[in-house]
């Protein structure tokens, strides 16, 4: 165990070595303890996803967007309920500067996850960020590297790795990690294959770029160079913004980049993968556009022990996870004999702290924090940048780089735009 703690530990002062972002005004100070019991909170972003972050606990003080009708909207929204004090920002600087802010929700687009969380975590704030953590890997390092450094706690918001049941399955994951990890389906190496009901959802219209934009005018209650933000300047059209921005490479990555840590997270989970990455990855995909993100058929990803994880739309009835010397299917049918019986004799995981504010008071990790979070959206984006390349790719899990690829690790630092720069 000791072992572990010291390996776990090197790899995650290396991959704070590796950060390159790292904005932050210089005018942002610590934030100080807040005086009553009650943890204060502001959230950035007033979308859909928005919603959500309202009714968690903790006093809300603050709502930011750069899109003044919605912010209008979701600040009507809370007066109606009653929270007369909530004040409204354009500019995410204003709020993160507040003094009497605890928590920050990052409820963006993901291309400002990073820069979001970096400057929050320097701020002195705990953090609540949307999925998926980081839009590219060197993001996600220098994510990993501003809350270690800052002592902070970080919550990613997906909770299938700890509650809820996970999809197919229809059990929780915690009922898969006992499989796995006490071996029923033998030593190993396993594969966790995604199928159509999974994969189906990622591939939908809706999460699409398109390739016949025409440039509109931005309209008067958009910052829409705020919204860019650290992304390229590209001509607006309202199809780059809000719901449908998830179609476009510069701000997600499709219905990957918007659901995949769901699904990728609790795999990395089960199969114990939570301190290292695929060696490899090969896709099935038609030719992926330069901006907008296109429908793709399948993708293998490879761990070092030959592990497996499978994205595959084609695959409707076959195992979910599969062994050596058996298998689980759809609804948690089995051909191993007991299966149920033999599971109520075994442990399940370790205890996690699920209680996002309960981690914030302790000052102890939460169940999925930056450190796991990173390796499941290191997952995803993986992935993406062999959709994109349309090639099979070697990855170093240790260096966190493509073995020889210049093209391939020019995805991983991508640079950002003018003031919104590192």
């Amino acid at each position: 165990m000791e072992q572990n703690l010291i390996t776990r530990r090197a790899t995650l002062k290396g991959i704070a070595a590796m950060a390159t972002v790292q904005i932050i005004p210089s005018h942002i100070l610590r934030a100080e303890t807040a005086p009553s019991n009650q943890l204060t909170r502001g959230i950035i972003g007033c979308g859909g996803i928005s919603a959500s972050h309202l009714g968690m606990p903790g006093k809300l003080l603050a709502l930011c967007d750069v899109d003044s009708k919605r912010l209008a909207g979701r600040m009507n929204q809370v007066n109606k309920g009653g929270k007369n004090d909530v004040k409204g920002y354009e500019h995410f600087e204003e709020l993160i500067a507040r003094k009497d802010i605890d928590i920050v929700h990052v409820a963006t687009p993901p291309h400002w996850h990073a820069h979001m969380s970096i400057a929050a975590a320097k701020a002195g704030k705990d953090i609540w960020c949307e999925k998926p953590m980081s839009r590219t890997i060197g993001e996600g390092i220098a994510m990993v590297k501003a809350v270690e450094e800052q002592e902070r706690i970080f919550r990613l918001n997906t909770w299938f790795r700890f509650q809820s049941n996970y999809y197919g399955l229809r059990r929780p994951a915690s009922e898969a990690w006992k499989v796995v990890h006490h071996k029923l389906l033998g030593d190993g190496p396993y594969t966790f294959t995604l199928g159509s009901a999974f994969v189906g959802n990622w591939k939908l219209k809706q999460w699409s770029g398109r390739m016949d934009l025409v440039e509109q005018a931005v309209p008067a209650h958009l910052n829409y160079d705020k919204w860019l933000g650290p992304a390229p300047v590209k001509p607006y059209h309202p199809h780059r913004v809000h719901g449908s921005f998830r179609g476009y490479w510069d701000y997600d990555g499709g219905g990957l980049g918007d659901m995949g840590q769901h699904y990728l997270d609790p795999c990395q989970f089960v199969l114990g993968k939570d301190n290292e990455s695929p060696v490899s990855v090969e896709v099935d995909t038609q030719k992926q556009h330069h901006d907008a993100v296109l429908p793709w058929r399948r993708i293998e990803m490879v761990y070092a022990d030959g592990t497996k994880i499978i994205l595959d739309a084609s695959h409707d009835k076959g195992a979910i996870i599969s062994g050596p010397k058996g298998n689980i299917f759809g609804g948690f049918k089995s051909d191993v004999a007991d299966l149920d019986k033999k599971l109520k004799e075994l442990p399940g995981p370790p205890p996690m702290i699920t209680d996002f504010h309960q981690a914030v008071r302790e000052r102890k990790k939460f169940a999925l924090n930056e450190q796991n979070g990173f390796r499941s959206c290191t997952l995803i984006n993986i992935a993406k940048i062999a959709l994109r390349e349309n090639r099979p790719l070697k990855f170093d899990s240790d260096k966190l780089q493509f073995i020889d690829d210049d093209k391939a690790n020019a995805y991983i630092n991508q640079p950002a735009r003018g003031k919104y720069g590192v």
